[in-house]
């Protein structure tokens, strides 16, 4: 019996989390005005870029274009808040370390090259795995729900 009731807490109180993070959510307009500039800054990152050259060009591009898309996530995450919105940014985080660590590899030469990318995949894939474990729990409280 007690289960059921602690269940029924939790349940309940993640239902009023969501219906509070809901309530929370941003005008369309003030969502449009971030996300525009989010835009105008990656656009500006990206043409810095452009005065670069070989693999340092490749690199800041590639941060520039993982910074956008962290900076859209966090938007999302402010916008829509709940545990998808978080487990979307924490994987953009991800993939957009994984980006660079690749790219910065590039510098290096044969082996250490392919080693050097093999450890970005790795990182990356247990990034991800850990990321999804911790959002697990979270999406079957919803799911209860």
């Amino acid at each position: 019996m007690s289960k059921h009731l602690i269940a029924l807490a939790l349940t309940l109180s993640f239902g009023f989390a969501g219906s509070a993070a809901a309530a929370d959510a941003m005008s369309k307009d003030a969502y449009k005005s971030a996300k525009d500039k989010i835009e105008e800054t990656a656009k500006a990152d990206k043409k810095a870029c452009l005065a670069m050259k070989d693999n340092a060009k490749d690199i800041c591009q590639a941060e520039a274009k993982a910074k956008e898309k962290i900076a859209k996530a966090e938007l999302d995450a402010q916008n829509k808040p709940g545990p998808k919105a978080d487990e979307k940014l924490a994987l953009m985080k991800a993939e957009g370390t994984y980006e660079v660590a690749k790219e910065k590899c590039e510098d290096q030469k044969g082996k250490a090259m392919a080693d050097c990318k093999k450890d970005a995949k790795t990182a990356h894939s247990k990034a991800k795995a850990d990321i999804r474990a911790a959002a697990k729990p979270a999406k079957e409280a919803a799911k209860k729900s």
